[in-house]
């Protein structure tokens, strides 16, 4: 079966930053050949520490950052190939929880208008008692009241506002729902709500999704497979049991070692090798 998304041989690199009379430092690799496939109805774990290219990744697989080299295909279509016209009709079908809900959401629209502005990306003729129905139903899905939606992002909780962000990200009815650290900001408590509902929503709406954290107890929870990042580059891939449980890869072994009641999983850590 062909994968919802692959990517092959991503690169995405960023200019070094000349001085007056310094030549241009070689560019920084934030990707440095990332292939991986995600396939329909599976949630990938994508684990690293801060600064090892899990978000820049996500950017890229968005088209919200150019890649350098390789590609990415969504459903067998390269996205860099796309036109400006078809990349937006694509985009539909994936879409992007960021892990500060406050900050993607906008203050100046209530919950309402913020909803049936992401149901219209994709229906543009629903009005009416059929545009509120669809609104409900959302806000339904994801746990809040249909009454809440006359008020305004400010107005909520953190987990409340992530629930709000993932509605927005279901009313375009995507295949492929990216999450970037979207319970990393949120009480333990709240995070295991949040994570059942991504779980719930899986199951209910076939979703595919790459979930992205520096968190491994949360990644073991949710995950099907998972790869595990660093330094631009994939070190280690496999299903969420065995890499979680018997890791292969010294980083990896460290991440463990180093993850609250998750160290007795891992062997003991070695020396992490050098990045390039």
């Amino acid at each position: 079966m062909t994968p919802l998304l692959q990517l092959d041989n991503v690169h995405v690199h960023f200019p070094g930053h000349r001085g007056l009379f310094a030549p241009a430092p070689p560019p920084f690799r934030a990707v440095d050949g990332v292939s991986l496939t995600i396939a329909r109805s599976e949630i990938l774990g994508l684990v690293g520490e801060s600064g090892c290219g899990k978000t820049t990744l996500s950017r890229a697989i968005m088209q919200l950052l150019p890649v350098t080299s390789g590609r990415i295909l969504m459903e067998n279509r390269e996205l860099s190939a796309l036109s400006p016209a078809d990349l937006r009709r694509a985009r539909l079908d994936f879409q992007m929880v960021f892990q500060d809900p406050y900050a993607s959401l906008n203050p100046r629209l209530t919950i309402f208008s913020t909803l049936a502005e992401a149901i219209h990306a994709r229906r543009p003729a629903l009005s009416g008692p059929s545009l509120h129905s669809e609104v409900t139903t959302l806000m339904d899905r994801v746990g809040l009241p249909s009454s809440a939606a006359a008020r305004y992002p400010h107005e909520f909780s953190g987990g409340q506002r992530q629930r709000i962000a993932i509605a927005r990200a279901l009313a375009p009815q995507p295949k492929l729902l990216l999450a970037d650290e979207p319970v990393s900001a949120l009480d333990v408590s709240i995070q295991s709500q949040i994570l059942n509902l991504l779980l719930d929503l899986r199951r209910e709406l076939d979703l595919t999704m790459l979930f992205i954290s520096h968190d491994l107890g949360v990644v073991r929870f949710l995950a099907d497979r998972v790869a595990v990042m660093q330094s631009g580059q994939i070190v280690e891939s496999g299903s969420a049991d065995t890499i979680l449980s018997h890791p292969q890869h010294p980083y990896t072994q460290s991440l463990l070692a180093a993850a609250p009641g998750l160290s007795r999983l891992a062997s003991p850590p070695e020396t992490i090798p050098p990045s390039h």
